[in-house]
């Protein structure tokens, strides 16, 4: 009897040594890696107390790789979604807040040849005018997408970029918030695009792209500047094309001059003629499809899309600026 109590103690025990030493195990294989981590960025130049701050409590968050492993499929139409993110609410907005900022974006506009409505569109729909950034600690998100492996790579260097913004004096470790994929402040730069464009306009000595307008106007219209941004013209225009038209001369590899595409019988919306102006441009048809709406695509357009490779992102932030701008 004795050895059967013994060998059921021993059966729990068993179980318990199970059990529990996988959460231990896992929390030390994090804590290994992130000694790893943390030798990389003192080998990088960053401060032992900007570490320390920053690995303060981080650990892996499940609910990031739950959005990271299931993210909902994308089931809106192209109508339903610029209806969406083009909305009323956010015209009457946009509009309001062109006229407050109206000086403070003439000259950011001067400065980098990128005119207001633009700046203002791309600010209200990435994070509804400042008003949604995000409640991620960066810090603990990227490490967490960095450590699960899947593109470890990626975010393991974007996590070292947002380290030496904390190193920098941007901001503070517990302040630097964003998305869930490590997306940062008013204009949702991750951290590369942050280094690559982000602007201390007002002087400071920071880049502060969570609370300083004038910053995150800057850094927006430097991002669209030194991306190609041509400011004599605009991103595009809704188009109508004829019934004959070819699918295959969509897309934007195929640029043809206004000219060219009056002859095969493309035209504004209305039915009048494109302008006259013989710029080149492509037909986008965000839908994927011919009877969709189609859109007469200028370079602006592509550069709207080094920001968001979507196209339903890049007429959605070119018809906010339009009707931001119209009376």
């Amino acid at each position: 009897m004795y050895a059967l109590h013994r060998l059921a103690a021993l059966a729990i025990v068993a179980t318990a040594t199970i059990a529990l030493p996988a959460d231990a195990r896992a929390a030390e294989a994090f804590d290994v890696w992130l000694k790893g981590v943390r030798t990389e960025a003192l080998g990088r130049g960053i401060k032992p107390k900007t570490l320390d701050d920053a690995f303060a409590g981080v650990k892996p968050i499940p609910r990031i790789i739950e959005l990271d492993r299931k993210q909902p499929e994308f089931t809106l139409t192209f109508q339903q979604y610029l209806t969406r993110v083009v909305n009323d609410r956010r015209v009457r907005k946009g509009k309001k807040l062109l006229n407050t900022h109206a000086e403070l974006l003439r000259k950011v506009s001067e400065k980098y040849r990128v005119q207001p409505r633009f700046i203002i569109s791309l600010w209200g729909i990435e994070t509804d005018y400042g008003r949604i950034t995000g409640g991620f600690p960066v810090v603990a998100s990227l490490a967490t997408l960095a450590y699960d492996g899947r593109r470890s790579k990626f975010f393991r260097k974007e996590m070292m970029l947002a380290l030496e913004i904390i190193d920098q004096g941007h901001i503070s470790a517990k302040a630097m918030k964003g998305s869930w994929a490590g997306a940062m402040g008013q204009n949702q730069f991750m951290p590369s695009s942050f280094h690559a464009y982000a602007v201390d306009y007002d002087g400071d000595g920071n880049k502060d792209i969570w609370g300083t307008l004038p910053d995150v106007f800057a850094s927006i219209a430097n991002y669209l500047s030194r991306s190609g941004w041509k400011n004599d013209r605009t991103w595009g225009r809704e188009a109508k094309l004829p019934a004959d038209f070819p699918m295959k001369l969509s897309g934007k590899k195929i640029k043809k001059p206004l000219s060219e595409w009056s002859k095969l019988g493309v035209r504004r919306v209305d039915g009048s003629a494109l302008p006259t102006r013989d710029i080149k441009a492509s037909i986008a048809l965000p839908a994927r499809k011919k009877r969709s709406p189609a859109y007469i695509a200028y370079s602006n357009y592509n550069v709207i899309l080094k920001w968001n490779r979507s196209d339903y992102f890049a007429v959605a932030v070119g018809t906010l600026a339009d009707r931001i701008q119209s009376r």
